[in-house]
């Protein structure tokens, strides 16, 4: 069964990928035309639908919380534990609201993904490269500032089965620049998937989106070293 269920679920990535195409360039000629706002929800909502088609072929048992901290309007941020590549799936599934995130650049020379990535609102970051990574952050910032939402996976890279990772000196700069709303996220169970055996497993995989923090009552002060405590330790307590 976890045979069929790697087959199916490699296959049902290859198809979303490939419906890329068509859906991107409709919406990349919409959005030129004055749609840019509801070409993003149409774009979601794809993702969305695909995920959660992914997540089902997986045979996972979900059990998510606290989807109702997630701000319906405004600009906010998602922190998150990042276990593994399931991770964006699970968010993509769940938010129920548009959002962007920042990956590696690395990302951007893959065909196929790099468009979904793009399209999704993605911003690839070089990190060899500071005054590209300057920029990078900073339209992440303006972004949350208009209204949307970003996702921060602070530890940086995939934890693997290493339970929390520390978090990465400065990973919160996106949201405290942007005096965002933040909302901690804990996903537990999602290494065990896939990465741990090569093959796709029906686990239970829990998900929790904590309650909002607005960075704009916080202390100028606090800013780094408290308010990254306090998110971890709340991550940490879910998990």
């Amino acid at each position: 069964m976890s045979l069929l269920r790697t087959i199916l679920g490699f296959t049902g990535v290859f198809i979303a990928l490939v419906l890329l195409i068509p859906i991107g360039i409709i919406a990349g000629v919409l959005s030129l035309l004055g749609l840019k706002k509801l070409m993003a929800l149409c774009i979601y909502r794809a993702g969305q639908f695909f995920s959660r088609m992914l997540i089902k072929i997986t045979g996972c048992k979900m059990d998510v919380s606290g989807r109702e901290n997630i701000p319906r309007t405004g600009g906010f941020c998602i922190v998150s534990n990042h276990g593994s590549i399931f991770d964006t799936l699970v968010h993509l599934a769940y938010v129920d609201r548009p959002f962007g995130f920042i990956t590696k650049k690395e990302i951007a020379f893959i065909p196929l993904l790099n468009l979904w990535v793009f399209l999704l609102g993605g911003l690839f970051l070089d990190r060899k490269n500071v005054r590209q990574a300057v920029r990078t952050i900073n339209r992440g910032v303006e972004h949350i500032k208009a209204g949307g939402g970003m996702i921060i996976f602070p530890e940086g890279h995939r934890s693997r089965g290493q339970g929390l990772l520390p978090f990465h000196s400065g990973s919160l700069k996106l949201a405290t620049q942007a005096d965002a709303v933040i909302i901690p996220a804990a996903i537990a169970g999602s290494y065990d998937v896939f990465e741990k055996t090569g093959l796709v497993r029906a686990v239970p995989v829990k998900v929790t989106y904590g309650e909002p923090i607005n960075t704009a009552e916080i202390p100028a002060a606090d800013k780094k070293q408290v308010l990254t405590d306090r998110i971890r330790g709340v991550i940490e307590a879910a998990l």
